[in-house]
């Protein structure tokens, strides 16, 4: 007998406990939070704090990577790191808090700035 067992466990198939593990594992969660969800005010109280918690936690693992890199980035310059990030904030606030901005902004100066300083 082979390898590969027919059907669905042929070349892919592999794959396909894991796929529905993960929509089983997600899935339910995410259209229970869209059925609770429905009738509340996005400008509530409640969902202005968790706005808040959840940019602080983006900020701090950011700002953890900036200043305590691993990998590839640890390698480039500090100057370099945090000259992009600041490029990258100073993009969002120009483009109308526009995350992309900021986004593409920062690659591009880190890019820039690994080429040049390095």
């Amino acid at each position: 007998m082979s390898g590969n067992l027919p059907g669905v466990w042929g070349t892919w198939g592999g794959y396909l406990p894991f796929f529905v593990a993960g929509f089983l594992a997600c899935e339910p969660w995410r259209w229970a939070g869209v059925l609770l969800g429905r009738g509340l005010d996005p400008q509530s109280e409640v969902f202005i704090w968790a706005r808040a918690v959840s940019s602080a936690i983006v900020a701090g693992l950011v700002s953890r990577i900036v200043v305590f890199p691993t990998g590839a980035l640890a390698a480039m310059s500090v100057p370099t790191r945090y000259g992009a990030a600041a490029v990258g904030i100073a993009a969002f606030f120009a483009f109308r808090k526009s995350l992309g901005a900021g986004v593409v902004a920062g690659t591009l100066a880190l890019l820039g700035g690994y080429f040049t300083i390095g």
